[in-house]
C-alpha cells in the first residue's frame, strides 16, 4: 500500500465512521421543547461537532492501523475475496 492508497483509506475510514458517530447522543429541538423558527422539530438543538469529529478521528486512526496491519501483513489478499474465481493464477 502506497501513501496515497493510506490516504485514501484513512479518508473513506474517518468519513464511514463520523456518519455512524453522527447521530449518536443527539438531542433535537423537539426534545429540548425550544424550537427555532423556521427549522424542523427534528433539528439537533446541539450538534456537538467538535466533539463527534474528534471521537470520529480517534476511533478512524485505530481502525486504519488495524486495517492497514492486515493489509500489510498479507493475512487477507484480494486473491482470498476471489469466490468466483475471476483472477488469473498466481505466479
Amino acid at each position: 500500500m502506497g501513501i496515497t492508497s493510506g490516504i485514501v483509506l484513512f479518508a473513506v475510514i474517518w468519513f464511514m465512521t463520523f456518519l455512524v458517530v453522527l447521530p449518536l447522543r443527539l438531542k433535537t429541538q423537539g426534545e429540548e421543547g425550544d424550537v427555532v423558527p423556521g427549522t424542523h422539530v427534528s433539528a439537533p438543538s446541539d450538534p456537538q461537532l467538535r466533539r463527534k469529529v474528534r471521537t470520529t478521528t480517534l476511533w478512524s486512526i485505530g481502525l486504519w492501523i488495524v486495517i492497514a496491519g492486515v493489509i500489510f501483513s498479507g493475512a487477507i489478499t484480494v486473491r482470498d475475496m476471489d469466490w468466483f474465481d475471476q483472477l488469473p493464477p498466481a505466479r
